[in-house]
């Protein structure tokens, strides 16, 4: 572990953080002097600089610039603002909006629409949110079919929490709208209310114990049943939005930050990949920040992210942004959170 900073050279480097993220240019050692507030000499505020740059906290890009900071010294940024008191506030406008997209009955997929909406407008950043971890002891509240072409059915199943399956399989037989809604109503009357783990076990029971079912209607439910049931992914899609907001800060630093931004293009794209990705961060519940060189992925290290767990009681989900490292990050780690917090009130409302 590296020694910590004298308590000038740490005033100094949050300075030196907070003007370069305000004003996107290399600081130099005059205006540091007079802006940390320390009242010494811009010549001891250059050897302060020289002793940070050794350590590795910033650099210089030409010899004749001032400093920014390294990932490093963002990190050690960032932990100050984590060791404060942070404010948790999100706007009632923002908590309002996410109640109205959430509908009635309130859908989790809905909600997490929104807020990556929100999210990204508020921060100009890419904003993301990755749903509940979805577990066989969700409770199924409504299941329905849809037929499409051929033999294929659209199974959409409805969790009490609002989380949604979607999942198309083929049934072998093409079967009409009535036939389907009368399994679907078959099912709802005998399972609603039980886990899926607690259907999957009783539908595989019931079809050992009557293979040769005479009722045509219980035959087909469960043939349903059994095969909506396979396989269910433990996550829902991805929710991103806001990847485009990144174009005009790339613009504006070069050729090199195109091409990181059309990595991070590709990243959001493969959403699989990204899904990974955020859960090996993710790993209990709170706030995470991770910053340039910390990522694992390559791809994601010109960049930091901001991420922060919502819950509906049992079970986590994931709100958060994924921006450069000059990013806003007191204001983003406050709207993140606060934001994840909103999220928590409105799903825990609808349980």
């Amino acid at each position: 572990m590296a020694a910590p900073l004298p308590p000038r050279s740490a005033r100094v480097l949050a300075t030196l953080v907070t003007e370069y993220i305000d004003r996107a240019e290399p600081v130099g050692s005059v205006r540091l002097a007079r802006l940390a507030g320390l009242g010494v000499s811009s010549a001891t505020v250059r050897s302060i600089l020289a002793d940070l740059e050794e350590r590795g906290y910033v650099q210089q890009p030409h010899t004749s610039a001032g400093r920014i900071p390294t990932a490093r010294g963002y990190r050690f940024y960032v932990d100050q603002l984590l060791e404060a008191q942070r404010p948790l506030r999100v706007s009632a406008t923002v908590e309002a909006q996410l109640r109205r997209d959430a509908g009635s009955p309130a859908l989790v997929e809905d909600v997490l629409a929104s807020v990556s909406q929100v999210l990204s407008r508020a921060s100009r950043l890419v904003a993301f949110a990755l749903p509940l971890d979805t577990t066989e002891s969700d409770i199924l509240k409504e299941i329905e079919f849809v037929p499409l072409a051929g033999s294929k059915v659209l199974v959409v199943m409805v969790a009490d929490s609002g989380q949604v399956f979607r999942k198309a399989i083929d049934i072998g037989e093409a079967l009409g709208a009535k036939d389907l809604r009368q399994a679907a109503n078959y099912l709802n009357t005998e399972f609603a209310g039980l886990s899926l783990e607690e259907i999957r076990s009783s539908v595989l029971e019931r079809l050992r114990h009557e293979r040769t079912l005479y009722d045509a209607l219980l035959s087909r439910a469960l043939r349903l049943a059994k095969s909506s049931l396979e396989d269910l992914p433990r996550r829902s899609s991805l929710f991103v939005d806001g990847a485009s907001s990144l174009l005009d800060e790339s613009v504006d630093s070069g050729a090199s930050s195109i091409a990181t931004l059309r990595a991070l293009l590709r990243m959001v794209e493969e959403k699989e990949r990204l899904v990974r990705i955020l859960n090996e961060y993710m790993d209990g519940p709170g706030l995470t920040v991770v910053i340039g060189h910390e990522h694992r992925s390559p791809d994601l290290r010109p960049f930091s992210l901001v991420a922060s767990t919502y819950d509906d009681g049992p079970r986590r989900g994931t709100v958060g942004v994924i921006g450069p490292m000059r990013m806003q990050y007191s204001r983003t780690i406050s709207m993140v959170d606060g934001v994840a917090q909103a999220v928590s009130r409105v799903l825990r409302d609808t349980i």
